[in-house]
Order: C-alpha cells, then structure tokens, then sequence
C-alpha cells in the first residue's frame, strides 16, 4: 500500500456514515447488534474503505443497490475487526445473482481423474479477484446469524486464503506457518473431520470443509461466527486458534448480549 493510499483510506474511515446505511446494517445485520462502540466505529471505517475500493456488478437480472452493498460490506469487513488489513488486496469486484446460479463443477478423484459439470451454487471466491454472491442467501444466511452458514464469511475467508496465495489443492491458514502449535491444531481437527465425514458421523463442522483444506479454512470460519457457543464446548481449540487469527471472540458476544 502506497503513502498516498494510507492517507486516502484514512479520510474514508472519518467519513460520516449515511443515516440509510445505517438503517440497512441495523435491519439485515444482526451481528451489528452484538459489537461494542468501538467495534462499530471500526466496521463503519473498514466498510467505508471496501466501498471506495471494491466494484459490484449484477448479473443475472439483478439489481446492485446501497441495501446490497452496504450487507456484503458489513459482513464481509466483520472479518477484519482487530487486524492489520489490507481490504481484500486481490479482490476487485463483487458479482451479484438475484438467486442461486449454475456454475462449473471440477473434481479431483482419488486416482487423479478430473470431471466437470454444471452444478447450482450461491457463491464462489476466485483467485482471479472476483467473488460471486447469491443475494437471496446473503440475506438468508445474514438473517439466520446462529445456523452455522454464511456465504459471505464463507466466500470472503477465501479471499483472505488468496492472500498467501493459497489454494483448494494446498494450503492452510495465513499466518501459521509448518510446525506452529496454531498448525498443528488445525491438522489435527482437519483430520478428524475426514474421519468422521468418512463413517458418516454427525459434526459440528459442516462436513464440506472435508473437501480440502482451503474449504475447511472458510467452513469453520462461519462455525467461529455463526455458532461460537457451540463451537467453543466443542472445538475448544479450534476456537481459540480463530480467536487468535480473528482477534475476536463472537462467544464472549452471545454470552454478554
């Protein structure tokens, strides 16, 4: 990030947040319920920034309105609260469905062999800078803050993947290197997720982070958020590495709010 990019994201921060927007946060965002004072301050500067910088386009009949935009925004810069961010760096454009949309389909068999083929979906993160957003389920998932899903969460911790330049095939969490005891931690619970997807147990953890690590990185990610009560008495651990990567503790929001 250039000097003058600092000082440019700095004035975008103090600018005074639009009384609509903040109508629509308060509406579509529970999550915007549970922050603090400052927490909100510092979501409204972070969105004010991803605004300024971020494109949105409609696609399939859909309408890119201030409701659509500021939603994603709120959700996605939640992400960011507490840490040295660099707003998404990869990402340039957010593409928005009315609905859930066909998509390709690519997978790997054990032996190797690809296959492709159309398949529906409600969004996707691209390497290439693109996230793609169902907004139905934006606001399905953005209403229903306790179930375990969002697509935003979801689709935007891959873009923080994207950052170290990780993919579905490799990786596993910025910032953790090989051997730390953070690492180690994540293996562990990515493993035994196989395990159980494998014998058919019944988890926590949505079982389609079992389809590679990167995918287990923005499964858990909505578990952190989505149901941190849970996932706490459950995944001790794995929460506390999430507190440490997120500097948040969205349990210690349920339990005070």
């Amino acid at each position: 990030m250039s000097l003058f990019s600092g000082f440019r994201r700095k004035r975008l921060m103090r600018r005074e947040v639009p009384p609509p927007w903040l109508e629509i946060v308060e509406r579509n965002v529970p999550f915007y319920r549970m922050l603090s004072p400052e927490d909100r301050q510092e979501l409204w500067g972070h969105m004010q920034v991803f605004l300024a910088e971020k494109q949105f386009e409609g696609c399939g009949g859909a309408e890119v309105t201030d409701e659509v935009r500021v939603t994603v925004a709120a959700l996605a810069c939640i992400l960011l609260l507490h840490r040295k961010t660099d707003y998404y760096p990869l990402l340039s454009s957010i593409v928005i469905y009315p609905d859930e949309y066909v998509g390709e389909r690519r997978r790997w068999d054990d032996a190797g062999v690809v296959t492709e083929g159309p398949e529906p979906r409600v969004g996707e993160s691209w390497e290439q800078g693109t996230v793609v957003l169902s907004w139905k389920d934006v606001l399905l998932d953005a209403e229903s803050w306790d179930d375990g899903f969002n697509v935003v969460f979801h689709e935007f911790a891959h873009q923080l993947d994207h950052e170290d330049g990780i993919t579905d095939a490799e990786g596993f969490l910025p910032g953790f290197p090989e051997g730390s005891p953070w690492r180690d931690i994540l293996e562990r619970e990515y493993e035994k997720l196989l395990t159980d997807d494998e014998a058919g147990r019944w988890t926590l953890i949505d079982p389609y982070g079992a389809e590679s690590p990167a995918e287990f990185f923005a499964v858990i990610t909505e578990t952190f958020f989505e149901m941190p009560v849970e996932m706490k008495r459950d995944h001790p651990e794995l929460y506390g590495v999430l507190r440490h990567y997120y500097r948040q503790d969205p349990e210690a929001w349920v339990r005070e709010g």
